[in-house]
């Protein structure tokens, strides 16, 4: 796999077109940004210790804590390429972890909290 911005990019869009269409309408709200690498100073915010990788990142208010109509600023996906390229040389390894990771924040999006996940097998 190339280690270009585009080539990520591409696996991103690909993670995104590969779910089921009736969720889409639920997405409208989420933007999906990549960023190189977790800033510092969120990390800190977020009281996420140094030493943990993150691959992504959900941003906003879960759809089962809104209430009804749409939520006032669109909620947010960060990626973290660098840590997902660092981590995953294989470009079939790469490309299952950058779906399972779009799928993990989209999740919890959805309103599905780290222990479910992880019960689930993400």
């Amino acid at each position: 796999m190339s280690r270009s911005d585009h080539a990520f990019r591409r696996l991103v869009a690909e993670a995104l077109d590969s779910l089921p269409e009736e969720f889409r309408p639920y997405l409208d709200n989420v933007e999906v940004f990549i960023e190189e690498e977790l800033d510092g100073e969120l990390l800190d915010r977020l009281g996420i210790p140094p030493d943990e990788t993150l691959y992504g990142l959900y941003m906003g208010t879960p759809l089962t804590e809104r209430g009804h109509g749409p939520a006032p600023v669109p909620d947010r996906i960060l990626l973290f390429r660098g840590p997902l390229m660092d981590d995953f040389e294989d470009p079939d390894e790469l490309r299952r972890e950058v779906t399972t990771t779009v799928l993990h924040e989209i999740a919890h999006h959805f309103g599905i909290d780290e222990e479910r996940l992880r019960e689930l097998g993400y």
